[in-house]
């Protein structure tokens, strides 16, 4: 959970991500999305990658980035169990207005 975490800090991989949620795209088509080097961007892929995030497919000579939604899906259940979220016999909190509102 930590390496997912840590790759989502990251402003850029975050967007990498975002863009990647309407569906597969290569490495040369991310990286013209952003205005940093090469090397930079093949520095977040790998943090994406190695956090499990992100899905890595040669294709001739062009890498194909998908996001993989599984672990970003095992993250956030795990996260919430460690905070007690959807626990049985948990009560359900209302927000109740404390004032009516005027006409």
């Amino acid at each position: 959970m930590d390496r997912v975490f840590d790759a989502l800090a990251h402003p850029t991989r975050r967007r990498i991500l975002e863009l990647l949620k309407s569906g597969a795209m290569s490495a040369g088509e991310l990286a013209d999305a952003f205005s940093v080097s090469k090397p930079t961007m093949s520095n977040h892929f790998a943090k994406l990658r190695d956090a499990g995030l992100i899905r890595a497919e040669p294709r001739g000579t062009s890498i194909i980035y998908t996001i993989n939604l599984s672990v970003l899906d095992e993250v956030v259940m795990g996260f919430m169990g460690r905070l007690g979220v959807g626990e049985q016999g948990e009560e359900t909190c209302a927000i109740v207005p404390t004032s009516s509102p005027r006409s």
